[in-house]
């Protein structure tokens, strides 16, 4: 998929999403922590102001016992009023400094003895703790002389945290307890609608490229695909005129394309001009070849019957017998060179019989007996094929062309092998011997008519065979020579039939 353009989009596109997924939760999650660590920094701000209200009033009570002492008389008379002045600017003292923070002094049988908001910004100055939050004050305060120790308390609401803090007051006056009370923002303000502005941008911008990527990828897809499909409703040799996709690197691509296939047009005609021009000059060659071959044949016949004639016509009636014995024999002669070219250029049609091979082979061997022994030459006969479908005429008549050049070849003293083997390819028909082989020169011809390495040959044998091997629908070849040096083996393959 990797290796693919669109493979590659796919994925740069899935790693687009998936970054901003996780960039989206990361800023998220800070913002989170950040609201966190704001509300908890207030929370304890909250709790140190409670703690610097008691810790005034503990200084107060030390340095003043005398004060504190003349108070001890109901809250509701003239002295508690002094004590409520009192406390009241030992909170507006303790909370001064503490923007945000509102305070006051709690007694449990009198409820609230003072209140102060030193940092309130509104224009009249709050001299009454909020009535609505009275109740959960109460409760706090309750729980903070219950406990004997500093307890606090928060409330979220939508928008806002309402953060509460109370703590015991030591003293000769009893039940009082200190509390304070702040508000901090949650998720709403500047910092929540920069987040969400962030977000947002975020959001649009991952859509927008996601858009762009798929409109590229499908785009360039559909392209590929029309090209794909317009090279392959032509051949190779004929690639079409493809035409512009609009897309940049593509029509590069394709003009590329296109330029090739203008270069391989003119290729295409120059070479099949060289190809008729080699082919009109092969078989001229070919054609010069054979008339050589023909000519260099026909002319030493006829030249002994000239030779033998003209002296039958000097010497007298007394010669006429012996010259006319020597033009027959050249007439002979001329008449099988004539049946060798008929039987290269008819093509007749193989009359396939099946043939029992060991006995067909002996037989072709039994022809060549003499000749070999004459020459001191052992033949065999090896191969592991029993039966095969075959016109035996044309075999016999390609075996025996192999046989008589084998036996030519090899030197006195050698071997001839005559095998035929069972192979996946066919039946192959083989003659081995151990002559030093066709000439180097002739190896690209060897095949051809009136091509041959002996001064003696006519050079028709190995076309014969090799014109039998095609009607068989086989082929004819020289062997493997790894067998050793002088090793020379020719072959006939002949693929399997069964009518």
């Amino acid at each position: 998929m990797l290796r693919s353009l669109r493979g590659r989009l796919i994925l740069l596109l899935v790693l687009l999403v998936g970054a901003a997924l996780s960039t989206g939760i990361l800023m998220v999650g800070l913002f989170h922590q950040s609201a966190a660590a704001q509300l908890g920094q207030a929370a304890a701000e909250n709790s140190r102001a409670c703690d610097a209200i008691a810790a005034s009033y503990r200084a107060f009570s030390a340095a003043h016992p005398e004060k504190l002492a003349t108070l001890d008389a109901p809250l509701d008379t003239k002295a508690g009023d002094v004590l409520r002045e009192r406390l009241s600017d030992l909170l507006a003292v303790s909370l001064r400094t503490r923007p945000g923070v509102q305070g006051g002094v709690w007694s449990r049988d009198a409820g609230s003895l003072a209140y102060a908001y030193p940092t309130y910004v509104g224009a009249v100055q709050r001299t009454d703790p909020p009535a609505g939050e009275l109740p959960r004050i109460r409760t706090l305060n309750e729980a903070a002389l219950a406990g004997d120790r500093t307890t606090s308390m928060r409330i979220s609401g939508q928008s806002q945290t309402l953060l509460l803090s109370a703590c015991p007051l030591p003293g000769p006056i009893p039940h009082l307890t200190a509390w304070t009370m702040s508000w901090t923002l949650t998720f709403a303000g500047r910092s929540y609608h920069q987040l969400m502005a962030g977000l947002g941008v975020l959001l649009v911008t991952v859509l927008a490229a996601a858009a762009l990527l798929t409109h590229l990828t499908v785009t360039w897809s559909r392209h590929v695909s029309q090209i794909e499909s317009a090279l392959n409703a032509y051949d190779v040799a004929e690639l079409p005129v493809l035409p512009a996709t609009r897309e940049r690197e593509l029509d590069r691509i394709v003009l590329a394309l296109n330029e090739a296939a203008l270069r391989l047009s003119a290729a295409r005609e120059r070479a099949d001009t060289l190809a008729r021009q080699m082919a009109s000059a092969e078989r001229m060659a070919a054609i010069g070849r054979v008339a050589a071959g023909v000519a260099h044949e026909i002319r030493n016949p006829i030249a002994a019957m000239r030779l033998k004639a003209e002296s039958a016509v000097a010497a007298g009636p007394e010669r006429q017998p012996q010259a006319l014995q020597v033009i027959l024999g050249q007439i002979e002669r001329l008449d099988a060179l004539v049946r060798r070219l008929l039987s290269i250029t008819e093509h007749d049609e193989p009359q396939r019989e099946q043939v029992a091979v060991g006995p067909f082979l002996d037989a072709c061997l039994a022809q060549h007996v003499e000749m070999a022994s004459a020459k001191q030459v052992t033949m065999t006969r090896t191969g592991d094929l029993q039966e095969a479908r075959f016109d035996p005429d044309q075999m016999q008549r390609a075996l025996d062309n192999l046989i008589l050049n084998a036996i030519h070849a090899a030197p006195a003293g050698s071997r001839i092998e005559v095998a035929a083997r069972n192979t996946p390819e066919g039946a192959v028909f083989s003659v081995r011997d151990e002559g030093a082989g066709p000439p180097a020169a002739i190896l690209d011809h060897l095949f051809e008519p009136f091509v041959t390495g002996r001064p003696d040959g006519t050079g028709l044998g190995l076309s014969i065979v090799r014109e039998v091997a095609v009607a068989h629908g086989g082929v004819a070849r020289l062997g493997d020579t790894s067998g050793g040096a002088g090793a020379t083996t020719f072959e006939m393959v002949l693929p399997w039939r069964t009518s």
